[in-house]
């Protein structure tokens, strides 16, 4: 699985480089032989002016099936991380379970 981290309006950090690879790593674990790339765009959409306004795009292409987007708008941008990170592990593990119970009903049908 190949991360990409992209930034817009700030340097990425060490710290936060780090801190985003080891959240997909542990939230997408378990799915990772279905995940070919995840890239990871975080913002600061309002620059210095503050407020909530830093996102997280989580963009996870996959095989066999359509790429997922997944995007999250916090005040501080590891909270935006998180929720983004955890809302595609969700999403993932729904659509798993989906096209698994697909492939058996298939299976007992022919």
């Amino acid at each position: 699985m190949q991360t990409i981290i992209q930034t817009r309006g700030f340097k990425l950090t060490q710290a936060l480089q780090e801190y985003t690879h080891k959240r997909l790593a542990y939230a997408i674990s378990f799915a990772s032989e279905h995940v070919q790339r995840i890239t990871v765009r975080l913002s600061d959409i309002n620059g210095p002016r503050g407020g909530e306004d830093k996102r997280c795009k989580l963009v996870l292409k996959m095989q066999g099936m359509p790429s997922m987007v997944i995007e999250d708008t916090e005040s501080n941008l590891y909270s935006a991380i998180d929720r983004a990170v955890e809302r595609a592990s969700r999403s993932l593990a729904r659509i798993l379970k989906r096209r698994h119970m697909y492939q058996i009903s298939s299976s007992i049908i022919s």
